[in-house]
């Protein structure tokens, strides 16, 4: 202990020994003392010298200290100072202050060290393991130094770490239990420990997410004060923006959680704005971002549309549109909030219309997208703002033809207000101002105007400028043109690069795909020659820009051109081109645009990010147009007249070709139809059948059931008839009680005659239903084998129908002599009858016995019936399979049909290729042998000759 306290005091008399050699005797002490308070002290010292000895310590002690860590469990101080150590020795953080002539190289030193020792730390996973059960332990001096020195390995190994966290088991959970953790301090660095885990890693992100991440973090967020909050604010912001970018499942789970309405309070601003501290915006900033996020162009477009909806619902979006007419916003804060609304509406039809409704708090009111548009226009105000206020703009119009048209109505003669200020005339002035940032910003707006869209480039042809005093106006497009082409004070303007770009953007995006545009733009007899002598021209690197998009324009007005003028044809273009400029330098010219920097860069992503104003030279949807055009006109360039008269003459034969496919297609679709219709056909008649079978079945019930009452009244009358012992005064009771027998008989008897007529009925309604049939049938079945289905099917029903009806009859018989038999067993109780009624018992007791035999051989031919009847049932099972048979047949034949039909289009196109090809090379054959000064015969003489030959053999015939 001595030792100890002489160390650490520096007090014990005799040298000192060196840092390393005491670091070497404290290590000694901490493997071989048995005492666990001599390895406390051990710990302790080495602890003190970690900062000072940091590589001594890291070389001699860490397995030491790894080893306490795995012994020592029971005791929590030695544990933290263990950890505490083990930190100061991996964590690469420079608390002392040096030189700055030696920050750089200390600081290089530092980070080598702290790599160094943490690949020495997780060579053996289990390291980090034991670390993460160590945090399970609430002691705080356990707890918060194992917080940070798993902060400091993630710093210094994070993909490592993230590996050996991932597959420890419940490992991620261990360290979402920080956030949990009532002490704020171990919860703040938990934080940070999270950030460091989830970064760059989906699964772990994926994991913390399912681990209820969100809703502490929100919590954290509300309790510490939302945007008016503190650092750990920011820290869990950070944390979300973690676990969403990039991260699809996470931002479905997050949406699909109504996470999304809890972000609504985080924007609430007051009317006094000034005054914000820098804490405040920077999580206002953290907080947009985060919208962002989720609304993001890169996203999947059925995931941003989800995402927009709800914003819109929950009131989100309008939350953002009250900051962004607020006043004393920053200018930070507000230029994100003008990106963050962006993203919100961007090609949400909703979103966009209700942006368009939002009006400034001016007098009198204003539309936003006016006041944006005059803050784009305007000069005075940040680069960066003006860029938000484009990309808000674009984003406006983005898939929004409702929003094209109104701001393209905004400069038509009929709407435009001389008292208000609309966003028509604010991008004209921008479009023709003297700044050329301007210039370019209101020629890209107005592009997207016209993006995709025929109508709104047709309507903008309508637009007239005036221009001056005593001059008649010129249309937009011809002032577009005489900016670039006109040689007075506009021209030294437009000779900015800047301005000259975005008004030829502005062009070609207008013209394309509008022949009557094109028409407009050739119409001014300048144009051409202008375009020509620019391309023509060698110039600057910066010119050369220029010459591609001129190039590009006139490629537009070859490509495009519907041939409505005479001096300015496809034919006549190209021909200026090949003399003039020359086919390969005007495509070398076009292909410039795609190898410029700057053009890649735009490329990119939706939103115009430029580090300074001279880089604005390319807007993404122009990159776009340039990459859709660029081939196609190469191509139209380099095809020559005869090429493009073939082209001609294919197209003609495809639409031939087209037209017959459509012929064959109708016809498949006419027996489709039809086999539809037998289809349904058989479905009635089989469910018509089956409501047959199921009467007969029923029926055949009923006749077993009266046969065998039948049967009883038969044995129960003939016992009666063997005992006659009743006597006078019995008799002449029974006999007054026969006539009213009798009177309820007759009753029953009519009741049984009207049963049958219901009979009858019933019958001739089914006469009807199968006339119907027979009718319908005969007019819906056209093709052979549906025809004979049919009728097989009909004479099945007819047949079914007979059986039915005299089943019918037979019930209606059988339920007569049942009542029959009962009056006469009734009557055969009685012995004392009179003579006359005795004789007139035994006259209908014969006729009974008559009619029992009558009966009996009626049973044997039902039997029949019923036998004929489940041979026809059979026989109608194998028809309706004959006709699904049918059916299939003819799915297959169409099936065949149109198989046949795609191979025959493809043996044209192949034929087509192959002539194309076969008369190529008989030119290109011909033209050799001419230069070889042989004579060739073209068709035209080959065919005059043949016909010459065939009148000569004509005349020798008559002859």
């Amino acid at each position: 202990m001595n030792f100890f306290r002489g160390v650490i005091s520096g007090q014990a008399a005799g040298p000192q020994p060196s840092g390393a050699e005491t670091i070497q005797k404290l290590c000694d002490r901490v493997a071989s003392s048995t005492l666990l308070e001599d390895r406390r002290d051990a710990v302790r010292a080495l602890k003190s010298l970690s900062k000072k000895y940091r590589m001594e310590v890291g070389t001699q002690a860490m397995d030491h200290l790894i080893n306490i860590l795995q012994t020592d469990r029971s005791d929590s101080e030695i544990l933290g100072y263990a950890l505490d150590t083990l930190y100061n020795v991996i964590c690469n953080d420079e608390e002392e202050e040096q030189d700055e002539s030696e920050d750089e190289n200390a600081q290089k030193q530092a980070d080598d060290l702290g790599l160094q020792f943490t690949d020495t730390f997780i060579q053996d996973p289990e390291h980090v393991t034991l670390l993460l059960t160590l945090l399970e332990e609430f002691d705080f001096h356990v707890r918060w130094p194992g917080v940070k020195l798993l902060t400091a390995l993630l710093k210094n190994q994070g993909p490592q770490i993230q590996g050996i966290i991932l597959v420890s088991p419940m490992g991620v959970s261990r360290l979402m239990d920080l956030l949990a953790d009532s002490r704020e301090v171990i919860r703040n660095d938990g934080l940070l420990l999270l950030q460091q885990l989830t970064k760059g890693n989906a699964a772990i992100q994926k994991i913390v997410a399912f681990e209820n991440a969100f809703e502490r973090l929100l919590d954290i967020i509300t309790e510490e004060g939302s945007s008016d909050g503190g650092i750990v604010v920011e820290d869990c912001l950070l944390l979300l923006l973690n676990l969403l970018k990039n991260n699809s499942s996470n931002q479905n789970f997050f949406k699909e959680g109504s996470y999304i309405q809890r972000m609504k309070p985080w924007f609430e601003v007051g009317d006094d704005n000034s005054g914000w501290s820098a804490q405040k915006v920077t999580n206002l900033h953290l907080m947009l971002q985060l919208v962002r996020v989720m609304v993001s162009p890169v996203n999947s477009p059925g995931a941003t549309a989800s995402c927009q909806k709800s914003m819109f619902q929950c009131g989100l979006l309008q939350q953002l549109c009250t900051i962004l007419m607020a006043t004393g916003v920053p200018a930070d804060i507000l230029t994100e909030t003008i990106n963050t609304v962006s993203e919100v509406i961007r090609g949400s039809q909703v979103n966009q219309d209700y942006f368009a409704s939002v009006n400034a708090p001016s007098n009198p009111p204003r539309p936003a997208i006016v006041v944006l548009l005059m803050s784009m226009v305007n000069e005075r105000q940040p680069f960066v703002l003006r860029c938000a206020v484009l990309y808000c703009f674009q984003c406006f119009l983005y898939k929004n033809q409702k929003g094209q048209g109104e701001i393209v109505a905004t400069l038509l003669p009929s709407t435009i207000d001389a008292n208000s200020i609309s966003a028509g005339q604010l991008l004209c002035g921008g479009l023709f101002s003297a700044d050329s940032l301007s210039n370019w910003c209101a020629a890209v707006a107005l592009a997207h105007a016209l993006q995709d869209n025929l109508t709104q480039k047709e309507q903008l042809l309508r637009v007239q400028l005036a221009t001056s005093l005593g001059k008649p106006p010129v249309s937009l497009l011809q002032q577009c043109t005489n900016i670039l082409s006109q040689g007075d004070k506009i021209v030294r303007r437009g000779s900015k690069v800047q301005t000259r770009v975005g008004l030829l953007m502005l062009l070609c995006t207008w013209i394309s795909n509008c022949p009557i545009a094109v028409t407009h733009f050739l119409h001014n007899q300048e144009n051409v020659p202008f375009l020509t002598a620019q391309i023509s021209e060698n110039l600057g690197e910066d010119e050369r820009l220029v010459q591609g998009l001129c190039a590009l324009l006139l490629g537009i007005c070859i490509y495009y051109n519907d041939n409505s003028l005479e001096n300015y044809t496809k034919e006549k273009l190209k021909q200026l081109i090949e003399k003039r400029i020359g086919k390969e330098n005007f495509v070398e010219k076009l292909g410039f645009i795609t190898k410029h920097e700057l053009y890649s860069r735009a490329a990119q992503k939706p939103q115009p990010v430029f580090p300074s104003p001279e880089q604005m030279l390319f807007d993404h949807e122009f990159t776009k147009l340039v990459k859709e055009l660029e081939g196609v006109i190469t191509k139209a360039v380099h095809k020559s007249s005869e090429e493009e008269k073939k082209e001609e003459e294919v197209k003609k034969t495809l639409e031939q070709h087209d037209n017959i496919v459509t012929q064959y297609k109708e016809l498949i679709r006419e027996q489709d139809a039809q086999l539809q219709e037998l289809k349904e056909q058989v479905a009635s008649m089989t469910s018509q059948n089956e409501q047959l079978q199921a009467t007969i079945t029923q029926q055949q019930s009923q006749i077993q059931q009266h046969k065998d009452q039948y049967n009883i009244l038969k044995l129960k009358l003939a016992k009666e008839n063997q005992g006659q012992s009743n006597s006078q005064g019995d008799g002449s009771q029974v006999n007054g009680l026969q006539t009213e027998e009798l009177t309820q008989l007759r009753e029953e008897v009519e009741e049984l005659r009207k049963q049958h007529s219901l009979l009858q009925t019933q019958l001739g309604d089914k006469d009807a239903l199968i006339s119907s049939l027979k009718s319908g049938a005969g007019q819906t079945a056209e093709g052979p084998a549906g025809g004979s289905d049919n009728t097989e099917l009909l004479q099945e029903l007819e047949a079914l129908r007979s059986q039915v009806q005299s089943q019918s009859t037979e019930i209606g018989q059988l339920k007569m002599e049942r009542q029959d038999l009962l009056r006469r067993a009734e009557a055969g109780s009685s012995d004392t009858l009179p003579s006359s009624d005795s004789s007139l018992d035994a006259a209908k007791m014969a006729e009974l016995e008559s009619r029992l035999g009558a009966q009996t051989s009626e049973m044997e031919r039902l039997k029949a019936e019923v036998k004929n009847l489940s041979e026809s049932r059979a026989e109608l099972g194998k028809q309706l399979d004959s006709t699904t048979s049918t059916v299939a047949i003819l799915q297959m034949e169409k099936e065949k049909l149109q198989t046949d039909v795609q191979e025959s289009k493809k043996e044209q196109d192949d034929l087509l290729m192959l002539l194309a090809d076969q008369d190529q090379k008989i030119t290109s054959l011909k033209k050799r042998l001419k230069e070889l000064g042989e004579t060739v015969e073209d068709e035209d003489d080959l065919d005059t000759r043949d016909q010459t030959d065939d009148d000569d053999e004509e005349d020798e015939d008559e002859d």
